[in-house]
């Protein structure tokens, strides 16, 4: 599985084809499941161009991607900094989504943000699955100790701000680490930045669930800049298909 990830909090100053507004991800989701996208992430953003998790702004950027692609699966970010670290904020922001007229079908949520049971516990009543996201082996312990662990819908192994020898490395003992519980969870590796590629080719090896987007980078396998999310999938999926082809 190849997850698109659309924008996260890259702004058009970055990028001129990150999608922020309802239309441009509907459109950017059309593109990047023609490419072979079986899911997409993203940030959903105000009328100011602001990361929210309100439920009318969330409601029409997953809405919009619905009416788009029909049975595409949205996920969407919980990040801890859209309230400023404010984790009864950010609760009872999605706590709203009750009244939402459309709900992602999971959301990605951080172990290394405070709120995570609880959280957790309210998108369960909500019908949201959760994509736990594990950065380090800090972090694979506290969602090991987590009584919701087994109940998560996606592990997200992310590599964040590292370089790639290093994030090579940390994913690994990240991997081992979650296989010696046998959690039965499925698991989605991913790099960001100059590590995007190569830790996407390891997930590729692993025969593991990954994802690539302008969320994560911003270039493809060669270094240069790309058009869009769609030429980045197209990339992915060109290192799966040779890889699928090798003995």
């Amino acid at each position: 599985m190849i997850q698109a990830c659309l924008n996260g909090r890259r702004t058009a100053q970055e990028h001129p084809q990150v999608p922020l507004t309802p239309r441009q991800l509907a459109a950017d989701a059309r593109l990047v499941r023609a490419a072979g996208a079986s899911s997409v992430h993203l940030h959903p953003r105000d009328g100011q161009g602001r990361e929210s998790l309100d439920p009318a702004v969330v409601s029409a950027s997953v809405g919009a991607v619905r009416r788009a692609c029909p049975g595409l699966e949205v996920s969407v970010s919980t990040g801890l900094w859209m309230y400023d670290g404010d984790a009864a904020a950010r609760e009872r922001a999605v706590a709203a989504w009750a009244d939402a007229e459309h709900r992602p079908d999971l959301v990605s949520l951080n172990l290394g943000e405070p709120g995570f049971d609880r959280l957790a516990r309210v998108l369960g009543t909500l019908g949201v699955g959760v994509e736990a996201g594990v950065w380090s082996v800090t972090d694979a312990v506290r969602l090991l100790d987590s009584p919701t662990a087994g109940a998560c819908r996606r592990i997200l192994v992310e590599m964040i701000e590292l370089p790639t020898e290093q994030a090579l490395a940390e994913a690994d003992a990240v991997l081992h680490r979650l296989a010696e519980a046998r959690l039965g969870v499925p698991v989605l590796l991913h790099g960001e930045d100059a590590c995007a590629w190569p830790v996407l080719d390891h997930a590729l090896a692993l025969r593991l669930e990954t994802r690539i987007g302008l969320e994560d980078t911003l270039t493809g396998p060669d270094g240069h800049a790309v058009e869009g999310n769609a030429a980045l999938v197209r990339h992915a999926v060109a290192r799966l298909a040779r890889r699928t082809r090798t003995p």
